[in-house]
């Protein structure tokens, strides 16, 4: 039993991380919006960022949108578009 719940565990890790980087495709750093830029645009935009990273091809954060919710997002690094969503209730 043991054994099965840490391969679905696993299982589940790798799917999101496969699924994160799969939606934001590969593209040159010199291309990507300045990460310094990216937070100042999303701050201005209403959400409060905890933790900023980059995750594969994809900027990431962890914080709360504007209306105070837990999140965790993809963006895809050149035109800023959201590729998924974590919204916690």
């Amino acid at each position: 039993m043991k054994k099965l719940f840490a391969v679905a565990l696993i299982a589940a890790f790798a799917s999101n991380f496969a699924l994160a980087g799969a939606e934001c495709k590969p593209q040159p750093k010199d291309k990507w919006q300045k990460e310094a830029d990216f937070k100042k645009k999303l701050t201005a935009e209403g959400y409060q960022i905890k933790k900023f990273k980059v995750s594969g091809n994809c900027y990431e954060i962890y914080g709360k949108n504007k209306d105070g919710k837990k999140v965790e997002i993809y963006f895809d690094p050149v035109s800023g578009a959201p590729v998924k969503t974590d919204i916690e209730d």
